[in-house]
């Protein structure tokens, strides 16, 4: 247990150590070197700048060019919908966690989230991240789509309708909302919920 602390001790001093050098000489960890860093000041703290290396993500090395998220094949965001289309939802669910961590104000990571507890069936917390998704890009016809496929999954037809119905008067000609609302109307006549 003492070699375990003293290694955890040993390997923190030395990453605030390696944090601090720059080429042979010791500066300020949290003082940005970007030229015209001024002009991303109100950027939210939590985003990534270019002079942040990217984290591994479960233990896939992360990507050494940072750019925007879902760029990189390795990063949360590109490998939780690798993983959704694959139909690993449990997968899924980690990898969009863990972007929505990281960029806590990324819409993509969060409704990749709620879509995976859909699939989960725990829609609580589904709940939970399309409320965060609404709250980052307010309620957009993507988000009342998988709102309403939230709801056709639990078998309410009735909030499934409302949410889709206002899908659909946001944009009429969206496929994927006429494709739901379809489903919809196939799932309420034999009277069961969606798989």
């Amino acid at each position: 247990m003492r070699i375990g602390i003293a290694r955890a001790v040993f390997i923190a001093a030395a990453g605030l150590w390696l944090a601090g050098c720059s080429a042979g000489k010791f500066s300020n960890p949290f003082e940005s070197t970007t030229p015209g860093a001024d002009a991303f000041a109100a950027a939210p703290a939590n985003d990534v700048t270019a002079d942040e290396p990217l984290p591994s993500v479960l233990g896939v090395p992360a990507s050494t060019q940072p750019g925007l998220l879902g760029s990189d094949p390795n990063d949360a965001l590109s490998l939780g919908k690798k993983q959704y289309r694959a139909n690993n939802f449990g997968l899924a669910e980690k990898y969009f966690r863990h972007a929505a961590e990281l960029h806590p104000r990324d819409a993509e990571a969060w409704l990749g989230l709620a879509a995976s507890y859909d699939r989960l069936r725990r829609f609580d917390l589904a709940d939970r991240a399309y409320n965060q998704a609404i709250g980052i890009l307010g309620p957009t016809t993507e988000i009342l789509n998988n709102q309403g496929y939230s709801y056709m999954l639990r078998g309410d037809y009735k909030r499934a309708r409302e949410k889709l119905d206002a899908a659909q008067r946001r944009d009429p000609g969206n496929k994927y909302v006429q494709n739901n609302m379809q489903l919809l109307e196939d799932s309420y006549r034999k009277g069961k919920a969606i798989q």
